[in-house]
């Protein structure tokens, strides 16, 4: 019986040494993983002109942004689509647009910083914004709706 109780005394020692040297370094063996970080929005520009405040923006993937804005002095809104990192020319859009009358205005090319301005007048409608970065696109349907109505006949 002695033995038994030795072994089980050692054993015991040994689990408890183990245990304890686990409970000293919990941060090391389980550290819980960084969150990989998030993309870096792209920053409005200024390009759409004074008087002009963003009122919405859609990220597009890592790629950048695009912008809507809006002017109370003259009750026009603008869209401009902006690289995270500027660099070669790749094909890039700004679009804005509403449904009626159906009116879109857009800037497409090959851009290496970014896509517009593009402005339209709508004062008292809904407008339905986009931007499009190599393919990538993001924006928003019937947002921004003004409270007075326009006579748009």
């Amino acid at each position: 019986m002695t033995i038994i109780r030795r072994a089980t005394a050692i054993g015991a020692t040994v689990i408890a040494t183990a245990c304890a040297a686990l409970a000293l370094a919990p941060a090391a063996a389980a550290a819980p993983k960084a969150a990989a970080p998030k993309a870096a929005a792209a920053q409005y520009n200024g390009a759409c002109g004074s008087g002009y405040s963003v009122v919405n923006s859609a990220q597009i993937g890592t790629k950048g942004t695009a912008f809507l804005t809006y002017n109370s002095a003259t009750g026009k809104n603008c869209v401009v689509t902006v690289r995270t990192t500027p660099g070669k020319a790749v094909h890039m859009t700004a679009s804005l647009g509403f449904a009626s009358p159906t009116t879109t205005v857009t800037d497409t090319g090959y851009f290496t910083t970014y896509a517009g301005p593009v402005y339209l007048d709508a004062r008292g409608l809904c407008v339905t914004w986009r931007g499009e970065i190599s393919g990538e696109v993001a924006g928003k349907n019937g947002t921004n709706c003004g409270t007075l109505a326009a006579d748009r006949h």
